[in-house]
C-alpha cells in the first residue's frame, strides 16, 4: 500500500463535500510529472486530501477503491475512484508543513505546483502528529 496527497481547491470540490458525496472519481490532472504518480495509484492507498487556494493544508483521508483507468476519449487521461475515510482532527498548514524538519524534502514543498505527490511513511506519521496537536 502507498500513500499519497492530492490536492484540491476546496471551492471546486472540498473534502466536506466528498464527505456528502461518499466517493468521487478524481480526474482532471493534465500535468505530466502529477498523470505520472497518478498512474502509480492503487486500490487500497491511503491519500491526504489537501486544500489549495486561501486555505492551504492537508485537511482529510481518502481511500482509492478502484485502480487508475484510462479514459477512452484522451489515453493521457487518468480517472481514479476516491472515497472518504476521515476528516483530520484539525488541519495541518502548509506553513507548518514548511517549517517541520521531518517534512523539508517533501514534493509538496519542493513542487508546490504538483497535484500528486507521493507520501512517506515518516511524512504520513508526522501529518498524523501535527494534525492531533
Amino acid at each position: 500500500m502507498a500513500r499519497w496527497l492530492f490536492k484540491e481547491e476546496p471551492s471546486h470540490y472540498s473534502f466536506a463535500r466528498l464527505q456528502e458525496d461518499g466517493s468521487t472519481v478524481w480526474d482532471g490532472v493534465t500535468n505530466n510529472l502529477a498523470l505520472q504518480n497518478m498512474r502509480k495509484v492503487r486500490r487500497g492507498d491511503r491519500v491526504f486530501y489537501y486544500h489549495t487556494g486561501k486555505e492551504k493544508a492537508v485537511v482529510g483521508e481518502m481511500k482509492v477503491t478502484a485502480d487508475p483507468r484510462v479514459s477512452p476519449e484522451d489515453p493521457k487521461a487518468v480517472a481514479i475512484e476516491v472515497a472518504p475515510v476521515r476528516k483530520l482532527t484539525r488541519p495541518v498548514t502548509l506553513a507548518e508543513i514548511k517549517k517541520d524538519p521531518a517534512l523539508a524534502d517533501w514534493e509538496l514543498v519542493r513542487f508546490s505546483r504538483l497535484s500528486i505527490v507521493p507520501v512517506s511513511e515518516v511524512q504520513w506519521q508526522r501529518i498524523e502528529e501535527l494534525s492531533r496537536s
